[in-house]
Protein backbone atom coordinates (compact mmCIF):
# COMPACT_ATOMS: atom_id res chain seq x y z
CA UNK A 1 0.00 0.00 0.00
CA UNK A 2 1.30 3.26 -1.24
CA UNK A 3 1.73 6.27 1.32
CA UNK A 4 2.85 9.41 1.26
CA UNK A 5 3.03 11.68 4.09
CA UNK A 6 4.08 15.64 3.80
CA UNK A 7 5.53 17.45 6.84
CA UNK A 8 7.03 20.43 7.74
CA UNK A 9 4.03 23.10 6.89
CA UNK A 10 3.63 26.20 8.76
CA UNK A 11 3.12 30.01 8.60
CA UNK A 12 6.20 32.15 7.72
CA UNK A 13 6.48 36.12 7.22
CA UNK A 14 7.46 37.27 3.42
CA UNK A 15 11.29 36.59 2.70
CA UNK A 16 11.34 33.63 4.95
CA UNK A 17 12.08 30.00 4.67
CA UNK A 18 10.64 27.01 4.89
CA UNK A 19 11.40 23.37 4.03
CA UNK A 20 8.92 20.75 3.62
CA UNK A 21 9.18 16.82 3.34
CA UNK A 22 7.54 13.81 1.65
CA UNK A 23 8.09 10.38 3.43
CA UNK A 24 7.17 7.30 1.30
CA UNK A 25 6.48 3.75 1.97
CA UNK A 26 4.70 0.95 0.35
CA UNK A 27 6.42 0.76 -3.35
CA UNK A 28 10.20 1.18 -4.51
CA UNK A 29 11.12 4.67 -4.09
CA UNK A 30 13.39 4.68 -6.37
CA UNK A 31 11.20 3.49 -9.23
CA UNK A 32 9.32 6.83 -9.46
CA UNK A 33 9.94 10.76 -9.76
CA UNK A 34 8.76 12.91 -7.14
CA UNK A 35 6.62 16.08 -8.13
CA UNK A 36 5.52 18.52 -5.79
CA UNK A 37 2.24 20.55 -6.88
CA UNK A 38 0.25 22.97 -4.31
CA UNK A 39 -3.17 24.51 -3.81
CA UNK A 40 -3.90 28.06 -3.33
CA UNK A 41 -7.04 29.22 -1.50
CA UNK A 42 -9.95 29.35 -3.76
CA UNK A 43 -7.91 28.43 -6.89
CA UNK A 44 -6.39 25.29 -9.13
CA UNK A 45 -3.86 22.82 -7.78
CA UNK A 46 -0.73 23.63 -9.93
CA UNK A 47 2.88 21.51 -10.53
CA UNK A 48 5.71 23.17 -8.38
CA UNK A 49 8.47 20.99 -9.24
CA UNK A 50 9.88 17.55 -9.77
CA UNK A 51 12.80 15.54 -9.55
CA UNK A 52 13.55 12.34 -11.71
CA UNK A 53 13.86 9.16 -10.42
CA UNK A 54 17.68 8.29 -11.75
CA UNK A 55 19.83 10.77 -12.12
CA UNK A 56 17.97 13.57 -10.22
CA UNK A 57 17.05 15.95 -13.23
CA UNK A 58 15.17 18.87 -11.36
CA UNK A 59 12.09 20.87 -12.72
CA UNK A 60 10.47 23.89 -11.81
CA UNK A 61 7.65 26.37 -12.98
CA UNK A 62 8.62 29.79 -13.80
CA UNK A 63 7.60 31.41 -10.46
CA UNK A 64 9.42 29.36 -8.16
CA UNK A 65 12.55 28.98 -10.19
CA UNK A 66 15.86 30.40 -8.20
CA UNK A 67 13.83 30.55 -5.13
CA UNK A 68 12.63 26.94 -4.70
CA UNK A 69 14.93 23.40 -4.41
CA UNK A 70 13.54 20.30 -4.86
CA UNK A 71 15.61 16.98 -3.53
CA UNK A 72 15.34 13.16 -2.63
CA UNK A 73 17.13 11.06 -0.27
CA UNK A 74 16.67 7.64 -1.50
CA UNK A 75 17.82 6.07 1.58
CA UNK A 76 14.92 7.93 3.57
CA UNK A 77 12.45 7.30 1.09
CA UNK A 78 12.15 11.20 1.20
CA UNK A 79 12.01 14.01 -0.90
CA UNK A 80 12.14 17.69 0.29
CA UNK A 81 11.08 21.00 -1.50
CA UNK A 82 13.35 24.42 0.29
CA UNK A 83 11.51 27.41 -0.07
CA UNK A 84 13.39 30.72 -0.04
CA UNK A 85 12.24 33.72 -0.31
CA UNK A 86 9.18 33.18 0.42
CA UNK A 87 6.22 35.09 -0.87
CA UNK A 88 2.42 35.69 -0.07
CA UNK A 89 1.50 33.89 -3.26
CA UNK A 90 3.08 30.99 -2.11
CA UNK A 91 0.36 30.16 0.23
CA UNK A 92 -1.25 27.38 -0.42
CA UNK A 93 -1.36 23.29 0.66
CA UNK A 94 1.93 21.24 -0.85
CA UNK A 95 1.32 17.99 -1.64
CA UNK A 96 3.63 15.48 -3.33
CA UNK A 97 2.84 12.90 -5.70
CA UNK A 98 4.68 9.91 -7.11
CA UNK A 99 3.90 6.95 -9.40
CA UNK A 100 4.06 2.70 -8.89
CA UNK A 101 2.80 1.05 -12.36
CA UNK A 102 1.00 4.00 -13.96
CA UNK A 103 -0.94 5.27 -11.22
CA UNK A 104 -0.22 8.51 -9.68
CA UNK A 105 -0.44 8.56 -5.34
CA UNK A 106 -0.73 11.85 -3.45
CA UNK A 107 -0.60 12.42 -0.25
CA UNK A 108 -2.44 14.54 2.27
CA UNK A 109 -0.95 18.10 1.93
CA UNK A 110 0.81 20.13 4.35
CA UNK A 111 -0.37 24.14 4.76
CA UNK A 112 2.09 26.71 3.61
CA UNK A 113 1.21 30.22 4.83
CA UNK A 114 2.72 33.29 3.98
CA UNK A 115 2.04 36.42 6.09
CA UNK A 116 3.18 39.38 7.79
Amino acid sequence: QVQLVESGGGSVQPGGSLTISCTASGFPFTSSSVSWYRQPPGKEREWVASITRSNGNTYYTASVRGRFTISRDNDKKTAYLQMNNLKTKDTAVYSCKVQDHGQDYWGQGTQVTVSS
